[in-house]
């Protein structure tokens, strides 16, 4: 797999494949628990493939085959989490990577390898989908370690799960298997081990072989309609769909129906 270096630190990798762009968090050592430097790569990694027009679609996932992400970095909390300004440096840096994924004009996936805690859940959530292998394992431990969780972060989790599993993450503090995960739905499939990376391939190039517009238009529809209904905006939903019907890719897509063939989409 070719690999680009976008990032500011060896422990993130960005490589582009095609029309797919993996992101891979790459502390194994650690269970590829995050750093500030990680959160700020994974912004820059995230903002390049978003602007990049052959990048269709975005998988993030972790190194070592033991964990997606295990959370964040604790060993450097003493340094970069000292102080008040210190704390809220760090949740700027980590709320804007996270928010950076979950907005990014194409659709992301999260391949779940192993556990997946705390600020791992957190990237997890802010992607489209979530396929996870068997021996994936889901918890929040805020409550075991005192620290609050604000409101963006339990929407977040609120918005795919609902209130009462939410309430049950966070409250025992436990870990969940994948099949509880499915159960609740916080991931959308859950597939053998070594199936995991074949399947999330196969997704991701499924998602690329579509429409980029038609695709963009649902991911930009499905986060309005997340909003209150005070904060939607309406006119982006219709522009979305209108930009979709005024396409070159919608006289190629009905063109490649008549003469029984696959479409060639080119995103405008």
């Amino acid at each position: 797999m070719p690999t680009t270096r976008i990032a500011r630190t060896d422990k993130m990798i960005a490589a582009k494949d095609g029309p797919v762009g993996w992101v891979t968090f790459n502390n194994p050592a650690r269970r590829n628990a995050v750093s500030l430097a990680m959160w700020e790569a994974l912004l820059d990694i995230v903002r390049d493939f978003g602007s990049d027009e052959s990048i269709r679609v975005i998988v993030i996932k972790g190194a070592g085959g033991k964990a997606f992400v295990s959370g964040a970095d604790i060993s450097e909390f003493e340094e970069q989490r000292a102080t008040e300004a210190d704390v809220k440096h760090y949740h700027d840096v980590s709320e804007s990577a996270t928010t950076g994924l979950q907005h990014v004009g194409k659709p992301t996936i999260a391949m779940i390898d192993g556990y997946c805690i705390g600020g791992g859940v957190s990237v997890a959530l802010s992607c489209d989908l979530r396929i996870a292998g068997q021996g994936a394992r889901f918890g929040v431990p805020a409550a075991r370690l005192g620290l609050g969780y604000e409101l963006a972060g339990v929407r977040k989790l609120v918005d795919v799960v609902g209130p009462a599993f939410a309430k049950e993450i966070f409250f025992t503090a436990r870990q969940f298997t994948a099949q509880e995960a499915l159960a609740m739905g916080l991931v959308n499939r859950v597939v053998e081990q070594d199936r995991l990376e074949p399947q999330v391939r196969e997704y991701a190039g499924m998602i690329a072989a579509n429409a980029p517009l038609t695709v963009g238009s649902i991911k930009t529809i499905i986060g309005e309609t997340l909003k209150d209904e005070s904060k939607r905006d309406d006119a982006l939903c219709q522009q979305v769909v209108d930009r979709c019907f005024a396409s070159e890719d919608y006289i190629e897509g009905r063109t490649a129906f008549m003469q029984k063939r696959a479409p060639s989409f080119r995103g405008r």
